[in-house]
């Protein structure tokens, strides 16, 4: 660069900065109209909407531009970031874009860009400051029906976040074209022959609602790109409304200890039956995931087997479930949880009445989350059953 040539461009720097100065000045002794309350209600902004780095807090608004002569304050920032080309463009047209480091505390930078936040963050008011919150250690939601079928009169609506997007006569449900790795449409007739009377309602796709840090409920469509597919598939083995951990970081896994029992001969029932009991069992619960102060039971779309019992009510119980039953007892209780919804204290763990994978519940009374581990070893009468607990414990 030539030496007139430097010194031009100093010269037109050192004026920009005089000008900014005086646009400062000039914006100071009338002050800024503007507030985070009175932008978010004009520019309708998704305070509690999922964000992350580099994502603009304005959704698919454009960017807020106010007249220069009345906000000249606002060059500041283009000032200190040394937009040139954006001085020169706010001076030649009068127009310059919002300063949002006026109205924000965290999270965002002046351009309304989501700055420093790792993971999915959350828009916010903070006081009476917009911010973008970064996620905690943990957040977790519960699992909510987004999309799914509604049993009538006459067939089944089809139901999305609420609004009838269709309704199917009985003799077209067979038709559908709604299946995952959990059902079809088998699955599909059989609820709406059997199981079904009119309003039950059949979860197709689930979103998320109940957010622990308050943030916006999400749809199906959604949860995949906010939190991943692995939150998908995890919500989808549960029953609809289950607590569902969508995001953990800067935590380290601690093992509880290990409990066991075995399976045992009781040829009445059938040992055969037991043992695929057993194993649907341990299935039905292993990799459970329980966030702080909730309550979680089992998966859901687990099958048992039923073997005649004259003691059982309906003369038939799923025998087999009870000795996973009592090393998951003994597991969560060491944990100082308290005794499973549907079990007791006896040697017949599972209470009759109750599901061995989705009405049995348990209670994490912990601040942070746990995992339940269930796991078999051998085959037959003497198969080992075992559990554990692994606490997710915050780092500091």
């Amino acid at each position: 660069m030539s030496k007139s040539w430097r010194k031009i461009s100093i010269t037109i720097f050192i004026a920009l900065l005089f000008l900014c100065i005086l646009f400062v000045a000039f914006s100071f002794v009338n002050g800024s109209p503007y507030t985070a309350q009175s932008i978010s209600d004009e520019y309708d902004l998704p305070i509690g909407q999922s964000m992350f780095e580099n994502q603009s807090i304005l959704g698919k608004n454009n960017p807020i531009e106010l007249p220069l002569i009345s906000n000249g304050g606002f060059l500041l920032h283009q000032l200190a970031a040394l937009d040139i080309q954006g001085i020169v463009m706010s001076l030649s047209t009068g127009i310059v874009p919002f300063d949002f480091s006026t109205i924000s505390s965290e999270g965002i930078d002046s351009y309304g860009n989501v700055v420093d936040i790792e993971g999915p963050g959350y828009l916010t008011f903070e006081g009476d400051k917009l911010a973008v919150k970064g996620p905690d250690h943990y957040v977790w939601g519960y699992s909510a029906p987004y999309k799914w079928l509604e049993k009538t009169e006459k067939g089944v609506d089809v139901v999305e976040n609420g609004t009838v997007v269709k309704s199917v006569p009985a003799d077209e449900i067979k038709n559908l074209n709604y299946s995952n790795d959990y059902y079809n449409n088998e699955t599909l007739r059989s609820w709406y022959n059997y199981d079904a009377q009119v309003g039950s309602t059949f979860t197709l796709e689930k979103g998320m609602s109940g957010f622990s840090d308050g943030r916006n409920n999400i749809s199906s469509a959604d949860v995949p790109l906010i939190f991943g597919q692995d939150v998908v598939d995890y919500a989808a083995e549960y029953p609809t409304g289950s607590p569902i951990l969508l995001y953990s970081g800067n935590y380290t896994p601690q093992a509880g200890e290990v409990y066991g029992t075995t399976l045992g001969s009781h040829p009445e029932y059938g040992d055969g039956l037991r043992e695929i009991n057993t194993i649907q069992f341990v299935e039905a619960w292993n990799g459970t995931i329980i966030p702080p102060n909730s309550t979680s039971s089992g998966k859901d779309y687990v099958y048992f087997e039923s073997a005649s019992d004259a003691e059982a009510p309906g003369g038939s119980a799923a025998h087999g479930v009870c000795p996973p039953a009592r090393a998951l007892r003994a597991a969560v209780t060491a944990e100082g949880f308290d005794l499973p919804v549907g079990m007791s204290w006896d040697e017949n763990a599972v209470m009759f009445g109750f599901n061995p994978a989705n009405d049995i519940t348990v209670t994490n009374n912990h601040d942070y989350p746990v995992k339940l581990i269930m796991w078999t070893e051998g085959s037959g009468t003497g198969m080992g059953i075992y559990c554990q607990v692994i606490r997710y414990i915050p780092n500091e």
